[in-house]
């Protein structure tokens, strides 16, 4: 019994030992054998039959220009600032509603832009996009 010497049989191992690999793989397969039983029941359900033909309602689009100097335009159509809350408070109750397509001209102020998005916003109307060209 020396402390201090090496036996030849003191060697490093260098092989994987499978035993308990096996043993894990043993019981996931018995596990699986119980459980695909039971996975087999299943449930019936009764799910909705979606139609082939896409719907071809399409939402009208108004087009609402702010000039330069202020005033409005509806589909071309200039109109006052009553009057354009009355078109969009007609225009909000259609079904579907209308998308409403807003574009500023580069030199108008801000605040008239702002009145117009106001005025939609009390009258109803949910889509509102805006409409900008791109430069050159």
């Amino acid at each position: 019994m020396a402390f201090g010497t090496q036996d030849d049989t003191d060697e490093v191992m260098n092989e994987i030992n499978m035993t308990p690999l096996v043993d894990v793989m043993l019981v996931l397969l018995i596990i699986f054998i119980i459980t695909v039983p039971v996975m087999k029941h299943s449930v019936s359900v009764d799910l909705p039959k979606a139609s082939v033909q896409a719907e071809q309602v399409k939402p009208e689009t108004l087009r609402l220009s702010v000039q330069a100097d202020g005033s409005y335009a509806l589909d071309g159509t200039a109109l006052s600032d009553e009057a354009l809350e009355q078109r969009l408070q007609a225009a909000a109750v259609q079904t579907p509603q209308p998308e409403l397509h807003l574009s500023g001209d580069k030199n108008v102020r801000y605040e008239r832009v702002a009145l117009a998005l106001a005025a939609a916003q009390r009258a109803g109307v949910r889509k509102i996009g805006f409409v900008t060209e791109p430069k050159p």
